[in-house]
C-alpha cells in the first residue's frame, strides 16, 4: 500500500509552481520552485544524493505542499516571498533590509530634496535604495552645488506666498536659495531644476550640461562674466561627477548586470545598474549554501531578490550564463564588446567582495576557515573525507650522491613541522627514484602502523605517474590501497595524477587546493635539499678528516663541531687548530694540508 507522501508525489501536476517540504510536526523543511512540479519533486526520492544534508532533508519528508502558477516568473517570485516570510531551515536565507537610504523628491510645491530610510505613500518619488550612504551625500552635495534649492519645510502654498506669510532666511542671503517663500523664483523655474535632478539622479547628466553650457553663453554674450563663470564653475563640478562615473559608452541605459562567485560553502552575488553608461547602484550578496545549490540556482534566486528589493524595472539583464527568468526579460550573455567589460567588472567586483570576507573570516573565526578550506579541497580533489591530514614525500639526489627522501605533514592546511620526516635510502643503489620512492612510503607506513599512530587522509607524491606506481607498491604491500587517497603532482604543468586514471586533473591556477598543494611540494623539496646539503657537507668533511694519519673519530666530531666545513679547517693556522684538539693532532692536521698544497 502506498503511504501518503507517494500519492501526494504521484498526484502532482505538471505545471509550474512551487513546493513546500513538511516535517512530522508540520514545521516547513524547504520550498523549492521548478518547471515541472511532478519531474521536479520526484527527483528528490529517486536520485541518489551526494551531500549529507539533502539525504537527511529527504529522510525528514513526510509531506508536500505545492501552489501551481501560469509561468516560471511567477514561480520565481512565489518561491522569493515564501523563502522570506517562512525561513525555511534548508534554504538558503534571504533576508529583507529596511534600513538603505533613498533619495526623496517631496510631493508638494516647490519640491524639497532629501534623504530618507522611510517610504511614505504620498506621491512623493523616491530613488534608490542606495547600497551605500557615502553615494546618496555625494549626489546630494553635488545637487547642492549645481541648484539652489530651498530647505524649509514651510507650505508654499500660491495663497500663503500671496499673502506675504512667510520672510526669507540666511539661506537666501548667502545664495543657496532663490527665495520662493516671497515669490522671488516661479514655481515654473523651480520645477525645471527639479526635472533636471531627476535626470541626474536616473544617471543622465546630457541634459544639465546641455543647459548650463547654453546659460553661460547667454550670460557672457550679455557681458556678465562673473555671472558666466560661477556657471562655469558649476559645468566644471558636474563634468567632473560624470568622469568619475560614465565607465562605458554612455549610450548603455536601464542595463542591470549580476555575477556570481562561490566556493563550497557560499556563494557571492554582484549585481552594477547601469544607467547612461554609469555604474549608479552597486551590491554584493552574500548566500551561505545549504544543500550544493548549482551557481544557475543560486544567481537566479538572487536576481529574482535583488530586482524585488531595489524596484529594478530594467527589461535586459547582462549575466556569466544563461538563466531562466521568463519571457519578460532579455538575457544577455556577452562574449565581446561594452556588455563584457562591464560583467568582467562584476566579477572582480564580486571576487574582491569574497577575498574581503575570506580575510575577516581567518581573523575572527580560524575555525570556519579552515572547514572551508578543508570542505574546498575534498570537493576540488575528489575526495571522500576531508584532507585534515596530508602527506607529501620528496626524492633528492644530486649526481646519484647521497639519496634521501623527505616526508612534511600538513594538518588543517598547515605545516605541522614537528612531524616531517627525513629518510637515508637504505635499499637502494644508485640514482633511482622509483625504488627509492617505494623504500620510504613502506617505511613511513609500515612504522605508523606497528606504532598505531593515525594514518593521513592523503598522500601527495611529487612527481608523475613513475613515482605515484611505485608509492602505490608499498600502500599495496601494507593492504593500505582504497584506504588512503593518494595522488601524484608533476612539476612542469602542475598535473595531478590519480591510480588507474590516466588523464591528469588540472586546478585552476589561482584555487586554494593547488596553493596548498605547490606549498606542500615546494617544502617538501626545501626539507629534503636541506639534508640533501647537510648530508653531503658531513660526508665531504668526514672523508678528508679520516684520511688524515692519526686523527680517530672523536677528534674529527670534535672539529666538525668547531670549523663547519673542511674549507675553513685548511685555512686555519695551527695555532687556532691546536685551541680546539691540542698541539700534537694540530701538527699532524697542519702538515698533512701543507703537504697536499706543496703537492700542488
Amino acid at each position: 500500500m502506498q503511504s501518503p507522501l507517494e500519492l501526494q508525489i504521484q498526484t502532482l501536476p505538471d505545471s509550474p509552481g512551487v513546493y513546500q517540504y513538511y516535517d512530522k510536526e508540520g514545521k516547513i523543511l524547504y520550498v523549492g520552485k521548478a518547471k515541472n512540479l511532478k519531474k521536479r519533486v520526484q527527483s528528490y526520492f529517486t536520485k541518489s544524493h551526494d551531500n549529507y544534508k539533502t539525504k537527511v532533508l529527504v529522510k525528514k519528508i513526510v509531506s508536500v505542499k505545492h501552489i501551481v502558477v501560469p509561468t516560471e516568473t511567477d514561480a520565481l517570485l512565489l518561491e522569493n516571498n515564501l523563502i522570506k516570510k517562512l525561513q525555511p531551515r534548508y534554504n538558503v536565507l534571504l533576508k529583507d533590509d529596511k534600513s538603505y537610504p533613498w533619495i526623496c523628491i517631496k510631493n508638494e510645491p516647490f519640491s524639497r530634496i532629501f534623504q530618507t530610510r522611510r517610504m511614505i505613500k504620498d506621491g512623493s518619488e523616491y530613488f534608490g535604495p542606495y547600497t551605500s550612504g557615502k553615494t546618496v551625500h555625494t549626489l546630494l552635495d553635488l545637487i547642492k552645488e549645481l541648484y539652489p534649492l530651498r530647505t524649509c519645510n514651510y507650505d508654499l502654498s500660491k495663497a500663503n506666498i500671496d499673502s506675504g506669510k512667510y520672510k526669507v532666511c540666511l539661506e537666501y542671503h548667502i545664495g543657496n536659495c532663490k527665495g520662493p517663500c516671497e515669490g522671488y523664483q516661479t514655481l515654473q523655474d523651480y520645477q525645471n531644476q527639479i526635472q533636471a535632478i531627476r535626470e541626474i539622479l536616473k544617471g543622465n547628466f546630457k541634459e544639465s550640461l546641455k543647459d548650463f553650457k547654453q546659460l553661460m553663453q547667454d550670460l557672457a554674450a550679455e557681458m556678465k562674466f562673473e555671472e558666466a563663470q560661477q556657471i562655469k564653475e558649476k559645468i566644471d563640478v558636474l563634468e567632473n561627477y560624470q568622469a568619475k562615473s560614465t565607465i562605458l559608452n554612455p549610450r548603455i541605459t536601464n542595463l542591470d548586470v549580476f555575477s556570481i562567485v562561490s566556493d563550497e560553502t557560499m556563494a557571492y552575488i554582484n549585481f552594477l545598474q547601469i544607467s547612461y553608461g554609469a555604474i549608479v547602484r552597486s551590491h554584493t550578496l552574500e548566500i551561505k549554501k545549504k544543500l550544493e545549490e548549482t551557481d544557475a540556482e543560486l544567481l537566479e534566486l538572487a536576481i529574482v531578490e535583488l530586482r524585488e528589493r531595489f524596484h529594478l524595472n530594467s527589461r535586459e539583464i547582462v549575466v556569466p550564463f544563461e538563466v531562466d527568468l521568463g519571457e519578460n526579460i532579455k538575457v544577455t550573455v556577452p562574449k565581446l564588446g561594452d556588455k563584457k567589460q562591464i560583467l568582467d567588472l562584476s566579477i572582480r567586483n564580486a571576487k574582491y567582495y569574497r577575498l574581503d570576507q575570506l580575510k575577516q573570516i581567518k581573523i575572527v573565526d580560524p575555525d570556519r576557515h579552515t572547514k572551508r578550506i578543508m570542505a574546498q579541497m575534498k570537493k576540488d580533489l575528489r575526495l571522500s573525507v576531508e584532507p585534515r591530514h596530508i602527506e607529501c614525500f620528496d626524492n633528492s639526489n644530486i649526481q646519484g650522491t647521497n639519496p634521501v627522501a623527505a616526508c612534511v605533514v600538513f594538518k588543517d592546511g598547515k605545516p605541522s613541522k614537528k612531524d616531517y620526516r627525513h629518510f637515508n635510502i637504505k635499499t637502494v643503489e644508485g640514482p633511482n627514484d622509483f625504488a627509492s620512492m617505494e623504500e620510504v612510503v613502506y617505511r613511513r607506513y609500515k612504522r605508523l602502523l606497528d606504532e598505531k599512530e593515525p594514518l593521513p587522509q592523503l598522500i601527495i607524491i611529487d612527481g608523475g605517474k613513475g613515482q605515484l606506481s611505485s608509492a602505490l607498491k608499498s600502500l599495496d604491500d601494507l593492504g593500505l590501497r582504497g584506504k588512503i587517497a593518494i595522488i601524484g603532482i608533476a612539476k612542469r604543468l602542475e598535473e595531478l595524477f590519480y591510480p588507474e586514471d590516466p588523464i591528469p586533473l588540472y586546478l585552476d591556477k589561482k584555487s586554494e587546493t593547488l596553493k596548498i598543494i605547490q606549498h606542500l611540494r615546494n617544502e617538501a623539496h626545501r626539507f629534503g635539499i636541506t639534508h640533501h646539503r647537510d648530508k653531503r657537507s658531513k660526508s665531504a668533511l668526514q672523508t678528508s678528516l679520516e684520511s688524515i694519519p692519526g686523527i680517530g673519530e672523536k677528534t674529527m666530531i670534535t672539529l666538525l663541531k668547531h670549523f663547519k666545513s673542511v674549507k675553513r679547517l685548511k685555512k686555519a693556522t695551527e695555532k687556532e687548530i691546536s685551541e680546539v684538539v691540542g698541539v700534537s693532532k694540530a701538527k699532524k692536521i697542519s702538515d698533512f694540508y701543507n703537504t697536499i698544497q706543496q703537492k700542488k
